[in-house]
């Protein structure tokens, strides 16, 4: 079994990253130095998706999945990750299916109307 061994650090004695690198920042919730909007784009970018998806409840709603199959379904809702759809009435090249779960993983993209 192979050993990673990581490169020593700028001081000699330790090994790894700076505390203020722009990596260990991330890791560590950290900004970078003069601050950085990161956190908060990402907080507001986080609403705005879960706002998207409360507006998507109920409505009809095209699926374009990973094997290039597009299906048509109900958006029910989805878990906290965004791991996996819930969908009622979804229509499939086989057929309908009266609810339903997909994959997030497997989902592209999805759209409705407004």
């Amino acid at each position: 079994v192979g050993i990673l061994r990581l490169p020593r650090g700028p001081d000699g004695s330790s090994r790894g990253f700076l505390g203020d690198s722009p990596r260990a920042r991330a890791l560590l919730g950290g900004s970078p130095p003069g601050g950085s909007r990161v956190p908060g784009v990402r907080a507001e970018l986080r609403e705005r998706f879960l706002r998207v998806l409360g507006a998507a409840r109920g409505r009809p709603s095209r699926f374009s999945l990973r094997s290039g199959i597009r299906v048509d379904a109900e958006f029910g809702a989805a878990d906290l990750e965004f791991r996996t759809l819930q969908v009622d009435s979804l229509r499939t090249p086989l057929g309908v299916e009266a609810a339903a779960l997909l994959r997030g993983g497997d989902v592209l993209g999805f759209s409705f109307l407004i």
